[in-house]
């Protein structure tokens, strides 16, 4: 049911009070202007949450990279969590998860028509991809993971919330995994509840919307995970979840935030499941790649290593892992699915990018001569809020 993997320390709730103290006079130096947001005349997309912990941000984002990527040329700029340097880079043919962080260079193989680019400081990386040094003619910026990267004022704020740990029954930092009030959901345009299970009834729908109590200027919608078929980190064929079938011993190898729901939908493909589960981003060690080999070995056959898309592009930068790991190991490819209003949703994003975006293809498309004159000085089009589309 929703909310059910959320643990309270109760004892640690004085301390939630004076961390939220803390991030509730921050927000209000950004309500007064003491601390200044940044508009951008670029469509700028920005996916977030206010938990701490994975609530599906990437797979989101490359929901919005497909929607967009024939339309308009987008950029995708990410903090580039535990990269190894500083500043901006964009992804290159030379660039590794020490240099970008996992998962901008997931992003960047998947999708090489795209720019992918990391920088701590938001603000300047979304003007040096559409100052034209850099990239030329962006048309959509959209930002991972920045929901309270108040400095940046995005044009579609879209909050993500996982089912299983629903913000209005979570609490604050530390006792809870929320890192700001449950009031900073009142920021996003867009609200998900992600990770939802797939048959989720009608009644649980209007429940979760109730219990959300959102304002009528903003938009709910629901999502699942889906997989595609496993794709060889090493070497091999892809195969599908069904080939593996019920009777194959599974190591399942992750190293993210919440790797609950994995665990449950591998439980029908496998005869076993053998867990080896890392903190988030974790960067394996010559220790952590014995265990692994020896785990592995420890099984029967028929077995199968599963790991994360994330986990292996920072496993293909590793050495030590024994032939028959390398010839077992597949990462599962995850996608989400709207389990209602798809179309709703698609056609909010299309549109705001259309009304915005400097060179698109969907800009010129609605108009060509509006299109033209937008070129003249003083006609520029500037982000606005979806509240106002």
């Amino acid at each position: 049911m929703e909310g059910d993997f959320i643990k309270i320390n109760e004892w640690l709730l004085p301390l939630s009070w004076i961390y939220g103290l803390g991030v509730r006079i921050r927000n209000s130096l950004f309500e007064i202007g003491l601390l200044k947001s940044h508009s951008f005349d670029v469509p700028v997309i920005s996916v977030g949450n206010i938990t701490v912990g994975g609530t599906g941000k990437t797979p989101h984002v490359e929901y919005l990279i497909r929607l967009l990527k024939h339309k308009a040329k987008v950029a995708v700029l990410s903090r580039g969590y535990k990269r190894r340097t500083k500043g901006f880079i964009i992804a290159d043919r030379e660039s590794s998860t020490r240099t970008i962080g996992d998962e901008p260079m997931q992003m960047a193989r998947k999708f090489p028509e795209v720019t992918v680019a990391v920088d701590r400081k938001r603000v300047n990386g979304i003007r040096k991809l559409t100052d034209g040094s850099t990239v030329k003619d962006i048309d959509v910026v959209l930002l991972d993971d920045a929901f309270q990267h108040r400095y940046v004022k995005p044009g579609i704020n879209i909050l993500l919330v996982d089912y299983h740990r629903l913000i209005i029954y979570d609490k604050l930092l530390p006792a809870g995994r929320l890192r700001e009030p449950l009031s900073g959901k009142n920021r996003a345009d867009i609200v998900i509840i992600t990770k939802c299970p797939k048959n989720l009834k009608p009644m649980e729908f209007r429940v979760i919307t109730k219990a959300m109590a959102l304002y009528p200027y903003q938009h709910l919608y629901f999502t699942t995970l889906v997989y595609d078929k496993l794709q060889p980190v090493f070497c091999g064929e892809e195969r599908t979840l069904e080939s593996v079938g019920g009777n194959t011993n599974v190591l399942l190898l992750t190293g993210i935030a919440s790797p609950k729901q994995m665990e449950v939908d591998m439980e029908p493909f496998a005869k076993t499941i053998t867990k080896l589960a890392f903190s988030d981003h974790h960067r394996f060690t010559r220790r952590d790649i014995d265990l692994i080999n020896t785990t592995f070995a420890s099984l029967p056959q028929p077995k199968i290593i599963v790991t994360t898309e994330k986990d292996a592009t920072r496993l293909v930068e590793t050495n030590g892992l024994d032939e028959e790991v390398r010839h077992s190991i597949y990462s599962l490819p995850v996608r989400i699915q709207f389990m209602e209003n798809q179309e709703k949703f698609n056609e909010n994003i299309i549109g705001y990018v259309r009304k915005n975006s400097r060179n698109s293809i969907l800009a010129k498309t609605k108009d060509d001569h509006k299109s033209h004159n937008r070129h003249h000085s003083g006609d520029r089009p500037r982000t606005i809020s979806f509240r106002n589309n």
